[in-house]
């Protein structure tokens, strides 16, 4: 599934369609060792690890359909699912757990989950997209129901009673006055046999363990400091690495000298092509050692700077011709429509990159055992990791393993793997585990940052005020909630790709983002101009999507609107949809000097049946403070090849005393499936602020919000 040509895949996700990170120089040794023992098999290996990197056809695998690749029960009566999938702090642990545990009518503590450890867990994907509830959890489910049916037609033949007689709870087959435990029905012999696509699911009416406020699996390890995260982590004879980087973001290396850094005690300087890092015994030592080295970079001249990527982007911008969101879309002759219209509004919203920030920075350990290579390290990606490693170092898919500890956030930024293929290189070198943990300049710089864009709106409204023509051109921030979810005779949509001077890629959300902070923003703009209430205008062009009038007129109903409530303040309001959930954000503002503060925000969210309310609510919480940092101060600045506020003193995330408070309204959907909640929250954080700051001055038609 190549992202450029593949429907399911947003544009914007760039760095899976990046070429490799790292080509190593091939050891005339290493290269004869391994081709001597595979032959031609070693092309096809290498072949298809970069198909499935780039997601290309030979990484499209087919799941398995034998129950035991996904559930496994324990004689002692534990159930263990299996799951690609990571956990990143989205507490997918749980709530995956719950589908099985229900399904199998077990108790909830007597299910684990062993995840993204591609040793022994299904090929995935990857976890982003929000998928893991829609796509996931009814795997699991259905592989937990056929294994509940398998152990229903042993219990029938162990009890010597008729199967429809039988009943199955807390993890035991009843009936004509005998029971069994699922432990006692597997001894010996394991589940096994294929999982019918259309095993059939409980109705959500039916649900014992979905549904509920399941406390997160494994929770007391996190608040107590017992999880080992990957930085966290040591291996036997472990030694630390450090890699040496440019004083910019870009940058090729041209000369080293290394004789300060040799001079260390216990200290190795690893030079591979494009590649140099430092090994020793500590991780300040390896610091120390990287200093020392002396080396030269050169840098390409004329780099756009964060003040004048807006033209660049346009100047170099085309016209993509695939991947979601590439193609234009146009329904009516919008052109001709605006041509005859009574009004028309246009303006040009501006998007900056900006920074993940995850908690934990990139980390990897990676150790050779022989020709096998292990690696520890949170990405969202094990399997496509995987095949990053394998074709860095030209060795079977087979060969590597890579492990993934419950990590600490990622936002969409770890779905790459250069962390743990520069910890491999070095490990690789030195014979011993290295461990790689990358500075917050590091993640800055050498990481990659969600897409900055131009977005320019077009729309018109006839005598009535009733619009009649939009046209919609992003360059570069992406074709992700690009759709306007408006009713419009005459519509065009189109996303443009760029050259981006910084390496980019997918964050939270995607580009829904940006493209629901220009639309939101422009609706409001519209609706002021004409004199008509903001949500007023809106309904009026909802009657075709009942789910988002829904959140809209929730969210409008519990904050009170129009009025704010209290003096001096202003209310805004945003709307919208993206990965099959729905959400409405109210804001309610107040200016001091220059500066805008948020004092409430009220939200009402659908996401069809809710699994887990808990973990909706935190998600949705965490989601829209995260909305925050994007909507009130994030912005990389860069300026000749550097990024200038690539740390944590200079770069501005949210902080407790930003939070106002939020009400949260969820409306349940038990008629509807479940999809995931993680990401669409965030989307109207920044147009609710920008329309609220309107009420109390002119802002700039970009992000952050900013008063003009």
């Amino acid at each position: 599934m190549n992202p450029r040509r593949d429907e399911t895949i947003e544009v914007e996700r760039y760095e899976l369609a990046a070429p490799p990170t790292y080509v190593f120089e091939m050891e005339r040794r290493t290269f004869l060792a391994i081709f001597g023992v595979l032959g031609s098999g070693l092309l096809v290996a290498a072949t298809q690890a970069h198909a499935q990197e780039s997601g290309g056809q030979a990484g499209s695998r087919s799941l398995p359909t034998d129950v035991k690749a996904w559930v496994h029960v324990g004689e002692d009566g534990r159930v263990t699912g299996y799951t690609g999938k990571t956990e990143i702090g989205q507490n997918i642990r749980t709530s995956l757990a719950q589908a099985i545990a229900d399904e199998l009518h077990v108790p909830l503590d007597r299910v684990s989950l062993v995840m993204a450890d591609t040793d022994l867990v299904p090929f995935d994907q990857g976890t982003f997209g929000s998928l893991s509830t829609p796509r996931m959890a009814p795997v699991l489910a259905r592989a937990a129901v056929t294994a509940r049916e398998m152990l229903i037609d042993r219990a029938a033949a162990r009890l010597g009673a008729p199967r429809a007689s039988l009943s199955c709870a807390d993890g035991r087959i009843s009936g004509a006055g005998r029971s069994v435990a699922f432990g006692e029905l597997v001894k010996g012999a394991q589940l096994t046999g294929a999982v019918p696509a259309d095993a059939p699911l409980m109705p959500r009416s039916a649900w014992q363990v979905r549904g509920t406020a399941a406390k997160k699996v494994d929770g007391r390890s996190f608040v107590t400091g017992a999880h080992r995260y990957t930085p966290d982590l040591t291996r036997p004879g472990m030694v630390h690495g450090r890699v040496l980087r440019p004083k910019g973001y870009a940058g090729t290396l041209t000369s080293l000298d290394d004789s300060a850094a040799r001079a260390i005690d216990g200290v190795t300087v690893v030079r591979d092509g494009s590649f140099a890092g430092v090994v020793a015994p500590s991780a300040r030592v390896a610091r120390r050692a990287a200093a020392a080295v002396k080396a030269e970079w050169t840098v390409p001249a004329d780099l756009p700077s964060s003040m004048t990527v807006y033209d660049h982007l346009k100047a170099t911008g085309s016209a993509a011709s695939a991947g979601r969101g590439a193609a234009p879309t146009q329904v009516g002759d919008p052109a001709r429509a605006r041509a005859s219209a009574a009004r028309s509004f246009t303006a040009s919203y501006r998007i900056p990159y900006i920074a993940h920030v995850p908690l934990e920075p990139r980390a990897a350990v990676a150790e050779w055992t022989g020709d096998k290579l292990t690696v520890w390290t949170g990405t969202q990606r094990p399997f496509g990791v995987r095949a990053e490693l394998a074709t860095a170092f030209r060795v079977p898919e087979e060969r590597v393993r890579v492990i993934v500890p419950d990590t600490g956030s990622a936002y969409g930024g770890k779905h790459t793997g250069e962390c743990a293929v520069e910890a491999a290189r070095l490990a690789k070198a030195v014979g011993k585990p290295v461990k790689v943990v990358y500075s917050r300049p590091e993640e800055f710089s050498f990481g990659y940052l969600r897409p900055a864009g131009v977005i320019d709106v077009a729309a018109a409204v006839d005598a009535n005020g009733t619009l009649v023509a939009w046209e919609f051109d992003n360059w570069n921030s992406g074709g992700a909630g690009l759709a306007t979810p408006y009713d419009v005779p005459n519509v065009r949509t189109q996303f443009h790709q760029c050259d981006s001077p910084l390496r980019q890629g997918s964050y939270r959300g995607l580009a829904s983002t940006a493209n629901h902070f220009a639309r939101e923003m422009h609706m409001d703009a519209i609706a002021r101009a004409l004199g008509v209430d903001a949500v007023e205008f809106r309904v009026r062009h909802l009657a075709g999507n009942e789910r988002v009038r829904a959140v809209l007129q929730a969210a409008a109903k519990a904050a009170g609107w129009p009025t704010p409530s209290a003096a001096g303040r202003g209310l805004g309001i945003a709307c919208g949809t993206d990965k099959g959930s729905y959400i409405a954000t109210a804001a309610e503002v107040s200016r001091v000097d220059n500066i805008i503060k948020v004092e409430r925000l009220v939200v009402a969210f659908e996401c069809g049946a809710i699994v887990n309310p808990d973990g909706v609510r935190n998600q949705v919480e965490g989601s829209i403070v995260q909305g925050l940092g994007g909507a009130l101060f994030e912005a990389i600045a860069f300026a000749n090849g550097v990024i200038t506020n690539g740390n944590m003193a200079s770069y501005r995330v949210p902080r407790f005393r930003d939070v106002p408070p939020i009400e949260l309204v969820m409306l349940d959907r038990p008629d509807l499936p479940s999809v995931g909640a993680g990401e669409t929250p965030i989307v109207c954080v920044a147009p609710a602020i920008g329309s609220a700051a309107r009420a109390l001055g002119t802002v700039n038609d970009a992000m952050p919000v900013r008063f003009a």
